[in-house]
């Protein structure tokens, strides 16, 4: 990712040339090419009821890899989502002709092969999903120090380092790599798709993977604890390197350096620093993904049911789970697994809270959360635009205060530069957003038809546009669609427990809790089981749920047929 910087702005008016490559991508299990699905119909009342062997509450994308995964396996699944549109918080949505995504945009893994695709990329391989993938390797960066074009691939950072910081940081940046890179390697010795909470992790974990685990000797036990201590045992000490760690640790798992499990950036970085490596988009953003991952869930047998909002899971008089209840009429049984995709804090909102262990209930409400998220998403006239602008953007307002400060860092995506298709002829979409760093206290209880409530989103989206102008100066007068998404937005779209982006669980002083729960039959997938927020974690809570409920023997096969 910090390779081959062309610095720009402050530091440098260099011009670049994009160099995309376009790549058609099956994976290599058996399967077909996903095509955009025709709208589903929504079933209403008791037309909705019918049983089988395993509920999902959710169409997240670990929802959508959990159940996908277990239709594989042979189980008859029916994934119930609350919305019209499935994928969560990767769901899409179009305006007058423009694709508007409400999350994920930048992607990496998902086309590789074996040990080199990410968790996600196991997923859609194992499920036979197909997806036109387009490479390329750069992203831009406006920071305080500057502007400049980060390269994955290969390592230039030096050359920001050098203008930026001088000899004194490049030596450090140098010393970094050479600890890193056994990390690196390390944290790529045993994929997720290899976990499950049973005695059978001994046998798909463990035992396939030990000569890799023995040969690695301490470097894998160094990753358990928060990024921070491995940047302090090499002695990091420059400011910029530290807050760019920081970054870089925040928009992995939602917390800077010395929240963040050593795991995911030392993972980062053996997917994002191996040579030729690059990153990828999906030809329809994020709406092909989803629809792919749905494909393969009904390709497999499974069914996804739409417009259906859980009421509760039902249990027997054993406390066991035995089903759901929907809102508005239709209960689905389910003989062998309920399994949650909502947060943790929402989970329990589906639940009797008198046939709850205390200590469970207490600590699933405990659970640290982060902030929630402002969006703003334009459609705008793309004449005369500067044909080299990049898909991604990061603007850093300030390092002082920490990266997690609210209204600090905002993400910037332009899908429409790799797939014109996601908007009209000639025009250009956007997403730029607040990534976790929103509080969700000055909007509790506003009335969302309320002129206050529009002046606070006029207001707090002044941050949104001004990091777009340092992009696109003119963008307010080329906008011709724009819309702006609160906490609010979040909590009532995604379902989300105060439009939260997930857990804020930090490395060393807690722990993810995996699928499992006190309740029989109840198991758990998403951002509240497995540590990181974004794509390949959701995709791995997926995936670990699923292998926990299916015989050790069949997951080791579907191990060997995804070449891990």
């Amino acid at each position: 990712m910090l390779c081959k910087p062309v610095l720009r702005g402050p530091l440098s008016t260099s011009a670049r040339a994009r160099n995309n490559v376009v790549v058609k991508v099956r994976c290599q299990a058996s399967g077909t090419a996903t095509k955009s699905a025709p709208p589903r119909p929504l079933l209403t009342g008791e037309a909705r009821s019918h049983e089988t062997d395993i509920v999902v509450i959710g169409s997240g994308i670990g929802g959508l890899c959990c159940g996908g995964l277990l239709a594989k396996y042979g189980y008859k699944v029916t994934v119930c989502e609350s919305h019209t549109i499935p994928g969560g918080a990767a769901h899409s949505w179009v305006r007058d002709g423009y694709h508007f995504e409400s999350g994920p945009s930048l992607y990496s893994g998902m086309g590789g092969v074996g040990k080199e695709a990410n968790p996600l990329g196991h997923v859609l391989t194992a499920l036979g999903v197909e997806l036109d993938l387009m490479r390329y390797n750069t992203w831009n960066v406006v920071v305080p120090e500057g502007t400049f074009l980060t390269r994955i691939g290969n390592d230039n950072f030096y050359e920001v380092l050098k203008q930026i910081r001088g000899p004194e940081a490049v030596a450090e940046w140098a010393r970094l790599q050479e600890v890193m890179r056994p990390l690196a390697k390390a944290a790529a010795l045993m994929p997720p798709a290899a976990f499950r909470y049973d005695p059978g992790v001994l046998v798909t974990a463990i035992a396939r993977y030990l000569p890799s685990l023995l040969e690695s000797g301490g470097d894998a036990a160094r990753l358990s604890g928060p990024f921070s201590r491995v940047l302090d045992s090499a002695s990091i000490r420059d400011p910029f390197i530290r807050n760019w760690l920081d970054l870089l640790s925040f928009l992995l798992s939602g917390l800077p350096a010395n929240g963040t499990i050593a795991a995911e950036v030392a993972y980062m970085f053996n997917e994002w620093y191996r040579p030729d490596c690059y990153l990828e988009f999906p030809r329809g953003g994020s709406q092909a993904l989803v629809e792919g991952l749905v494909g393969g869930l009904e390709r497999h047998g499974g069914r996804l049911m739409l417009g259906s909002h859980v009421e509760r899971v039902n249990l027997d008089s054993r406390g066991a789970a035995t089903g759901v209840s929907l809102r508005g009429g239709g209960t689905i049984k389910a003989r062998k697994a309920v399994i949650s995709n909502a947060s943790c804090w929402d989970t329990l909102k589906l639940l009797p809270p008198d046939r709850l262990p205390e200590q469970w209930r207490r600590s699933r409400l405990d659970t640290p959360a982060c902030p929630s998220f402002m969006h703003l998403h334009l459609g705008f006239d793309a004449a005369g635009v500067d044909p080299s602008l990049e898909l991604h953007h990061i603007v850093v307002n300030s390092w002082e205060g920490g990266v997690n400060s609210p209204q600090n860092v905002v993400l910037i995506s332009i899908p429409s530069i790799m797939d014109p298709s996601m908007a009209p002829p000639g025009k250009h979409c956007l997403h730029a957003y607040l990534p976790a760093t929103e509080p969700y206290e000055i909007w509790k209880g506003m009335d969302r038809r309320s002129s206050q409530y529009a002046a606070l989103k006029e207001e707090r989206s002044q941050v949104l546009w001004a990091a777009v102008e340092k992009v696109i100066p003119d963008i307010r007068q080329r906008t011709e669609v724009f819309s702006v998404g609160t906490p609010l937005t979040h909590e009532r779209f995604l379902r989300r427990y105060r439009g939260s982006y997930g857990p804020a669980i930090e490395a060393g002083k807690g722990f993810f809790p995996g699928p499992t729960t006190p309740i029989p039959g109840l198991y758990c997938c998403g951002d509240s089981t497995f540590p990181g927020i974004g794509l390949p974690a959701v995709a791995a809570s997926g995936a670990i749920c699923a292998n926990t409920l299916v015989p050790v023997w069949d997951h080791w096969r579907l191990l060997d047929e995804i070449g891990v």
